[in-house]
């Protein structure tokens, strides 16, 4: 149940969040039919930016007004979820995944709601496939073919899984061993290669970490 809980909320704040973009990108593309053009402008002044360009059309004002309070009552409820969202990792096996390079809030709640059980798995390494983090393969007589991953099972943990290795490999400055393993896969066989690879043990870490019940380890400092 509370790994269904925790799908739940997840999945609420996604949906609120894309509502969120497609209203903000709607009232882009609105004024720009209109020879008016947002620009590159931050959260909280883009309700101000967007009253003032519509100020002296008094049918789009009207229309904006519309989209922006539909805007501001999303924002509201997704920031409402956020302090859940928040409440609810401060449980101590989240923040253990947090300790994780790249790993943020959201990763850890979906990770940790997709194994729900570390009992259901015989081994840590399943829990890539299950995740569909694992090539598929395709045999037939004497044809045997592998091909791209499975994409089997939870399509948002697997999101978040990537996205955490993106992070890891992009913008986390320290070193691991995880990390510079990552690296010289990625000179062989390129970085998207190396994302999946990296994503794949980011999912089959925690689920280690949660029966043995210990934090990451960064592992001696490479060279």
């Amino acid at each position: 149940m509370d790994a269904r809980e925790s799908r739940a909320l997840l999945t609420a704040r996604k949906l609120l969040v894309e509502k969120t973009c497609a209203i903000e990108l709607s009232i882009r593309g609105t004024l720009r039919g209109f020879g008016l053009k947002v620009g590159k402008i931050g959260r909280v002044g883009f309700e101000a930016h967007v009253a003032e360009l519509a100020a002296g059309h008094a049918v789009l004002r009207e229309f904006m007004h519309s989209l922006l309070d539909a805007r501001s009552a999303l924002r509201g409820e997704v920031a409402r979820l956020e302090r859940r969202l928040r409440e609810i990792v401060r449980d101590a096996m989240c923040r253990r995944f947090m300790t994780v390079p790249g790993v943020g809030a959201v990763t850890a709640l979906t990770v940790r709601a997709g194994i729900d059980d570390p009992s259901r798995f015989r081994s840590s390494k399943l829990v890539g496939a299950h995740f569909g983090l694992t090539p598929r393969r395709y045999r037939s007589g004497e044809t045997d073919i592998s091909g791209g991953i499975s994409r089997a099972g939870d399509a948002s943990a697997r999101a978040g899984l990537f996205d955490a290795a993106n992070v890891m490999l992009s913008r986390v400055k320290r070193w691991s061993a995880l990390k510079a393993w990552a690296v010289r896969v990625a000179m062989r066989r390129g970085g998207c290669r190396a994302r999946v690879a990296l994503a794949r043990k980011l999912g089959v870490i925690p689920h280690r970490m949660w029966v043995d019940g210990t934090d990451f380890d960064y592992g001696h400092q490479p060279a």
